[in-house]
């Protein structure tokens, strides 16, 4: 071989210690970029240093299935979904790409073989500060899917340096600290500077004569900011397909005013500099002030029209022909915050493109699509129109020219001369001040409308969007939520996967259907041992964390009874709370009750400035403290509150679990997802029939659940006739005696009325939720439950046929739907690694 062709070789053999999955070539990455990046030696690197090292050798493989996949893309002339959410509760991310890529085990030993252990180093990472509650879990697992069933897709979202909160407790109050997620780097991220966009805010709108000689609405004086692209790629399971999460972080466009730092006024030199990059700084800023409302429409605005115009980009790289935009691109809303994005493509495609508005409204309607995730009507989002006035003065023209088509047009014709009919339906709510409806501007503008449950989609019809859907009845249609397997069971509960790999092969992770295979081992007592077996050694390990949060020692072999998610009163965790102070009563008053043990978990946030909820939590952990200080009653129940619930929090939990709390009042959870990562996990639901409750009971049947509490039809009802929560609490004896006991300083000696919100919530402000109401049947579901346990056999049975049972709640189906029925979406092949 010549001297000429030897440098290639070379390189070639770097490439494969690059991308190579063997343990040596991962061993190799590894310590190249310890050296080489890090410049750090081994026998001197600290653990987070192997941590980046590993991470960034995993990156290096899946860099090269990224380009694969992107040529695929490009080289077909590739229909594309886009994904966009303001939030995205990725976790922690090294454990699933090293599952996914199918290099796990590989890694393991290289890293042995270097002296580390994989375990302890995936401890180091950080959980990403993208996202706060299931919004945002959905979206990370519908990427997960999306990579896996190889549809191409990018997801768009906000590059936060500071997450939603670090959360601490002090006295029992929720204090919130900065969640510095990004303090020692992200090696998954790629910086992006060559697609920087630019972006406007602010300014008024002016009427110039165009180059056609007509008046066109124009809009100056604006603010310029620019965001800077990070890209994060999102490896399918099987490692074939790499798409990619794109996050945009806000910088001034003008960073640093030179002159007037050398005049010496060096703060506010750097003034617009701070402006710029505060639009990025935090997820959910609190909007109990006119300030942090109008931040969070700028962050609104910014992600969205910063990801449009990269999508045009991307689009006009490839095609000149505008007919063929909808052809190529399908763009879904991930709930309203995102629904700025219909006005700003509607502005650039007819001020920047100049389209005529029938032209421009066509490819929207055609692109657009909207997923809802409430049935609360004070939780669909309006912006005044003074503040859109201010921030977004051209978009707010165009709102109204598309509210008054509408109203002209499509409402008018199906029900002409009705004024009240059109004020119902009207984007602009006639309110002091007025106000934009971003749901029904979202409705009006979408091609299809998806809830995300079969009961959420049909109160979506009935109610929420009753005229809508009789204006359009084809439009609102079902996309039951769903998880990925791969996180939810593979990564987090290994023993449980093993076995399932044992049992019935290992192809589940990618066909969670196959799951329905081991109902016919639910029966069998060796199975069943070994199931149960690997749960009491999942709690063994949770017991040993909460001892080293909590303080607290608990028993593994008593019942773990979880409720873990955002804190709100629709998902009352209150009533968990009454609960426990009734199973403490009863104990009080007879030491020697025979009581099903408990150890009762919660992990949750409150959102800053939601008063009740962080009043609700403070309850919780006086109450707890109390408890488990409380000699007399022999350890027999525990509660615990682990700070700062996040996903490796729940990684570690729920494969624990041995009871689900999925306690919303019947008809507000649109579905939930934490209660089918639990069930997959083979914990048993205790749950009204609300969200995806009912099609978790449809698949698990009426043994292996615990439904109580008022139906949908039943809460209607109660409303209707006027509920009186006062008339439950005078009536029931031992649901008055336990709120009067909330209600005193028996859990803050000294401090009374510390809990007068929480129970006043109760009894004078109408108990919205209704916790009175259903108290009594969720006591008596309770008591079924600690006898239900203490019949083993019976018990095992439930739990297996509920892993068994959860292969319709994948979020690989969920996908599947949204592609067939709403995108138009086909996989597009890349060749496995």
């Amino acid at each position: 071989m010549s001297k000429k062709t030897q440098p290639a070789e070379s390189e070639n053999t770097s490439f494969h210690f690059a991308t190579g999955d063997t343990v040596s070539s991962i061993k190799k990455s590894i310590n190249n970029h310890l050296s080489y990046t890090l410049a750090r030696h081994p026998d001197k690197a600290s653990r987070n240093e192997w941590w980046t090292a590993t991470c960034l050798a995993v990156r290096d493989r899946l860099m090269n299935r990224f380009m694969q996949t992107q040529k695929a893309h490009h080289t077909g002339a590739t229909r594309r979904a886009y994904y966009l959410s303001l939030e995205y509760l990725m976790g922690r991310v090294l454990s699933n790409n090293l599952h996914n890529a199918g290099i796990f085990d590989t890694t393991r030993d290289a890293l042995k073989e270097l002296g580390q252990d994989l375990d302890e180093l995936l401890e180091e990472e950080d959980d990403m500060g993208l996202g706060n509650g299931g919004l945002g879990r959905l979206a990370a697992c519908f990427l997960d899917s999306l990579a896996t069933l190889d549809l191409p897709s990018v997801g768009y979202g906000i590059h936060y340096e500071f997450g939603l909160f670090r959360q601490k407790f002090e006295n029992g109050h929720q204090i919130e600290h900065p969640d510095a997620w990004m303090l020692k780097g992200c090696p998954w991220e790629i910086m992006r500077p060559n697609f920087v966009q630019e972006i406007q805010l602010y300014g008024h709108v002016e009427n110039r004569i165009n180059d056609k000689g007509k008046l066109q609405p124009t809009w100056v004086n604006t603010k310029t900011l620019e965001g800077v692209p990070y890209d994060i790629p999102i490896v399918g399971y099987g490692g074939a397909t790499v798409n990619f999460l794109r996050l945009w972080e806000s910088r001034a466009s003008k960073a640093f005013d030179l002159d007037t730092f050398n005049e010496g006024g060096y703060i506010e030199a750097l003034r617009d500099k701070a402006m710029g990059e505060t639009i990025s700084k935090v997820l959910y800023p609190n909007d109990k002030t006119e300030s942090g409302k109008e931040l969070r429409l700028v962050q609104q605005y910014f992600f969205v029209s910063c990801s449009l115009k990269d999508i045009i980009r991307r689009f006009e790289a490839a095609h000149s022909d505008w007919a063929k935009f909808s052809e190529f691109n399908v763009v879904q809303l991930n709930d309203t915050h995102p629904a700025i994005a219909i006005p700003e493509l509607m502005r650039l495609l007819i001020d920047d493109k100049g389209m005529d508005w029938d032209t421009a409204w066509g490819i929207v309607r055609e692109t657009f699509n909207y997923t809802n995730h409430t049935l609360l009507p004070e939780a669909l989002e309006k912006w005044s129109v003074p503040l859109f006035e201010k921030v977004l003065p051209r978009h707010l023209q165009i709102i109204f020219e598309i509210n008054t088509r509408f109203l002209s047009h499509d409402v008018e014709d199906c029900w002409p001369g009705d004024g009240e009919k059109k004020a119902a339906l009207s984007i602009i709510e006639e309110s002091n001040p007025k106000m934009v409806r971003m749901a029904y501007l979202s409705v009006i503008a979408s091609g299809k409308v998806n809830g995300v449950a079969a009961l959420h989609t049909e109160l979506l019809k009935r109610h929420l969007f009753a005229d809508f859907h009789e204006l359009y009845p084809e439009k609102i249609i079902n996309m039951t939520n769903g998880i990925t397997p791969r996180r939810w069971l593979l990564a987090c509960n290994p023993g449980l996967a093993e076995l399932i790999n044992d049992t019935i092969g290992d192809e589940w992770p990618s066909d969670l259907d196959q799951l329905r295979a081991l109902v016919t081992h639910a029966d069998d007592k060796k199975f069943q041992d070994r199931f149960m077996a690997i749960k009491r050694a999942n709690k063994v390990a949770l017991a040993a964390i909460i001892r080293k949060s909590c303080g607290v020692e608990v028993s593994p072999d008593a019942l773990f009874d979880v409720q873990i998610k955002r804190l709100h009163e629709y998902k009352r965790q209150h009533l968990n709370l009454l609960h426990i102070l009734t199973l403490y009563r009863r104990l009080l008053n007879n030491p020697d009750l025979d009581v099903t043990p408990r150890v009762f978990i919660f992990g949750a946030k409150a959102a800053p400035g939601y008063d009740l909820a962080k009043n609700i939590i403070r309850a919780i952990n006086k109450v707890a403290e109390k408890v488990n200080n409380d000699k007399r009653i022999g350890n027999k129940i525990k509660v615990v509150f682990p700070e700062n619930y996040c996903v490796s929090l729940a990684e570690k939990i729920i494969p624990a679990a041995d009871i689900s709390e999925q306690i919303s009042t019947a008809g507000k959870e649109a579905s939930g997802t934490g209660n089918m990562k639990l069930a997959l996990n083979g914990a048993v639901t205790v749950g009204t029939l609300d969200g995806a409750n009912v099609e978790i009971g449809e698949e698990v049947g009426d043994d292996n659940i615990f439904i109580f509490g008022n139906k949908v039809d039943d809460v209607e009802a109660i409303y209707a006739k006027g509920y009186n929560p006062r008339e439950y609490y005078d009536s029931n004896a031992e649901l008055k005696a336990v709120v009067d006991w909330l209600r005193s300083d028996a859990f803050t000696p000294g401090e009374s009325g510390a809990f007068e919100p929480l129970c006043r919530s109760l009894l004078d402000w109408g108990d919205p939720f209704l916790v009175m109401a259903d108290y009594a049947d969720y006591i008596r579901a309770q008591d079924e439950i600690g006898e239900a346990f203490r019949d083993k056999r019976r018990w095992a049975k439930m739990a297996i046929m509920n892993t068994a049972c959860m292969g319709k709640f994948s979020s690989d189906r969920t996908i599947r739907e949204y592609a067939e029925q709403i995108w138009k979406l086909s996989p597009v092949a890349v060749g496995r690694a």
